[in-house]
């Protein structure tokens, strides 16, 4: 099977992750914005995050035949920097509407403050102004006003809910979101936010229409891995091979291509990986022997 990961923060993971990713039939992923566990300072750091998610991250998961794509905002927990935040918005537009970006994101709640309600704001306003998705962060406390509130929000500044991603839903949550139209997102985060049993479960109850399926690995303990095991214990629980493709897969393509910026027929083909390729002279190889596939005969 192959597989889409639409919420993953590869900028943690190492080589192997991607490559065992790769093997594991994950073809395009979506890295969107969100903090690195030490809070920025200033402006200058932003510019380097952005900068190294259209650029340096895109062609490293290249180097392993993975496509990667990205959303570019202020998230929420460093929205509340006030004094940053404003000149980090204003920094937005500068990445959001370049090659490989998809969506804005991800934007939305942490501890649902007034800082993070303003800057939701001014980038949902941006997002329905340039016709973009938008992936939205829901809080770990007080989900379910969270993400009543972000869709509440969405739908006051003209934002189609169909371009609307809502994501780290658990079963308190997916009523509200699917009812609303919004794309249902679900994190399968070890011990936390979603594990693959209780998604199993919710696929089961809700069946897989506007369902999408991630893992926002990120640089604590979590799993590269989590979309193709959760489809493969869905498989193995009696989920059919459709609902686990709309759900790890398609769905997620048919959400984020609306950006205009995912070539999906290209995801389908054999990927063909030649890495004596360099971005700004550097290379993934530190030196060792390059992986170069011969042409695929027509």
């Amino acid at each position: 099977m192959r597989f889409f990961d639409p919420h993953i923060h590869v900028a943690s993971r190492t080589t192997d992750d991607l490559d065992a990713m790769a093997k594991a039939g994950i073809r395009g992923i979506i890295e969107p914005a969100f903090w690195m566990g030490q809070p920025r300072t200033q402006l200058g750091a932003y510019i380097d995050y952005f900068s190294a998610l259209v650029g340096w991250e895109r062609f490293r998961a290249s180097q392993f035949g993975i496509a990667h794509y990205c959303a570019i905002g202020l998230n929420s927990k460093e929205a509340n920097n006030e004094g940053l935040a404003k000149d980090v918005l204003q920094l937005v537009p500068r990445f959001a509407l370049k090659e490989g970006v998809v969506a804005i994101g991800e934007i939305g709640y942490d501890e649902i403050t007034a800082a993070e309600e303003f800057a939701y704001e001014w980038q949902l306003d941006f997002a329905h102004r340039h016709d973009m998705v938008v992936m939205v962060h829901s809080p770990h406390r007080d989900k379910k006003r969270g993400i009543r509130r972000s869709i509440e929000l969405a739908k006051h500044h003209g934002v189609p809910m169909e371009k609307l991603v809502i994501d780290h839903n658990n079963e308190e949550t997916v009523e509200d979101v699917l009812q609303a139209g919004a794309w249902a997102a679900f994190t399968i985060y070890p011990h936390t936010k979603m594990g693959s049993e209780r998604m199993v479960e919710i696929v089961r109850k809700y069946g897989p229409k506007q369902i999408i399926v991630d893992s926002s690995a990120d640089w604590g303990i979590s799993d590269p891995l989590s979309v193709p095991k959760t489809a493969a214990l869905m498989l193995q629980r009696g989920i059919s091979a459709e609902a686990v493709e709309l759900v790890t897969w398609k769905n997620a393509l048919d959400a984020y291509a609306q950006s205009g910026q995912i070539d999906v027929e290209s995801l389908y083909q054999t990927p063909q990986i030649d890495q004596r390729t360099f971005f700004s002279d550097n290379s993934v190889l530190r030196g060792q022997q390059p992986r170069v596939d011969a042409p695929i005969p027509n």
